[in-house]
């Protein structure tokens, strides 16, 4: 509980929207913030980038839920909408060995020259996007299109469901599922466990598609270590499918975000658009700079410290759910200098955040994304060099979410007026 003197915790609210006034506000008051998770759980989040390095690897610093006591002794309901993060089993989840073992089966498909292998294919998968996002905006009266809907969100979300083995038909179906369980805070908890349900169902489904006609892709990979004549390697049913959904989940949207909020901030900074067009700067400077000045995910669920850890001089109690602050670590000014809140993709030290994480979790994923978002770029630009926002940012509604950092929504006019 918090001294007289200190700042009073921060109830976080589930409907989320732009995190960086809210971060500044924070940060101000330290390097770590108790706050008040839905459902009145108290918890806190690491907002400055050194105390977040040191925190995400620090050896007493666990992500098995087992860590969290209140989880688990009646204190938080069956129903409280987090738990999803918390029960969820997976390399996520888990820690050590087992975390080595579940990251190893998943890991050989995001090797460097396993993803450079899809370059063909994105690339492909761009262009056809961008053909459909250039006839949405003919076909519409005031020439229109939501990128959101017609490029940044199917460009990763067909690349990860690929090399799931991942039927066409499914693939809207998972996002709304996905988006639900996952990244939407502001859902009922009846609402979260029905979606919670639907997709579990469905990634059973997606999985026994796999075992009666295995592929050439990852579903069968895992399900060939799930059903195998057991060594150490082997996964649980649970595992498989926690396994699958991180997969989806992780493989899309923080890629879709990264693209929209890419193209946002080179909309609203015509000045750093020029010099990429101009060859004075690269789209991987682009994907970096976003990467820190608006990181695809926000605030993230959850690591317990397994002892009363002092971080930077906040105390965080042993069994603590603290969420790692990713987008405000990456305007933290004590790190990135005065000028934090500027969009620079000229900036030295952008390549140092840490949105995709830092220690053993370190996103695997990172090579691929940084690949389908440096490619989604590059096209949609070279397409269409005049790109601009339909209607000022400010009016865009954000994602519903304190977890993910996004818009609901890109409406954009291919040329500007």
């Amino acid at each position: 509980m918090p001294s007289p003197t200190s700042p009073v915790p921060h109830v976080i609210d589930p409907a989320g929207g732009c995190p960086h006034a809210l971060n500044a506000r924070l940060r101000a008051q330290g390097a770590v913030a108790e706050v008040v998770l839905p459902g009145g759980v108290p918890g806190a989040v690491v907002l400055g980038h050194d105390a977040l390095k040191e925190f995400l690897a620090h050896p007493d610093v666990a992500k098995d839920a087992r860590h969290f006591p209140a989880l688990h002794d009646g204190t938080i309901p069956p129903d409280w909408p987090l738990r999803v993060f918390a029960n969820a089993q997976g390399m996520h989840t888990s820690d050590d060995a087992d975390h080595r073992r579940l990251r190893s089966l998943a890991g050989k498909a995001f090797t460097a020259r396993q993803v450079e292998r899809l370059r063909p294919r994105v690339d492909e998968l761009a262009a056809e996007l961008l053909d459909d996002l250039g006839r949405a905006a003919a076909e519409a009266p005031d020439g229109v299109a939501d990128l959101h809907t017609h490029f940044a969100l199917p460009l990763p979300m067909s690349v990860i469901c690929e090399l799931l083995g991942v039927e066409p038909e499914h693939r809207d179906r998972l996002h709304r599922l996905t988006n639900t369980v996952i990244i939407a805070t502001d859902v009922t908890p009846a609402g979260k466990m029905a979606a919670l349900q639907e997709l579990v169902a469905l990634i059973g489904v997606i999985a026994a598609a796999r075992r009666e006609a295995p592929g050439d892709d990852l579903t069968s990979a895992l399900i060939a270590a799930r059903d195998g004549d057991g060594d150490g390697d082997r996964l649980s049913e649970a595992e498989l499918i926690g396994t699958m959904r991180l997969m989806l989940v992780a493989g899309h949207e923080t890629t879709l975000n990264l693209i929209t909020n890419a193209v946002r901030a080179l909309c609203t900074h015509r000045d750093q658009l020029a010099l990429v067009q101009d060859g004075k700067a690269t789209w991987s400077d682009v994907v970096d700079e976003t990467l820190r000045w608006d990181s695809p995910v926000s605030w993230f669920p959850f690591r317990y410290p397994t002892r009363d850890l002092d971080v930077e001089g906040t105390v965080i109690p042993q069994g603590t759910p603290v969420l790692a602050g990713y987008s405000a670590a990456g305007r933290d000014e004590a790190f990135h200098g005065p000028d934090a809140d500027r969009f620079d993709v000229t900036r030295p030290t952008a390549a140092r955040s840490l949105s995709f994480g830092h220690g053993a979790h370190y996103c695997m994923g990172a090579p691929l994304a940084r690949l389908e978002a440096t490619i989604a770029l590059e096209r949609l630009f070279a397409r269409y060099p005049d790109l601009d926002l339909a209607v000022p940012e400010a009016e865009i509604p954000h994602q519903r979410s304190f977890i993910s950092n996004n818009v609901q929504s890109l409406p954009v006019r291919l040329v500007r007026k």
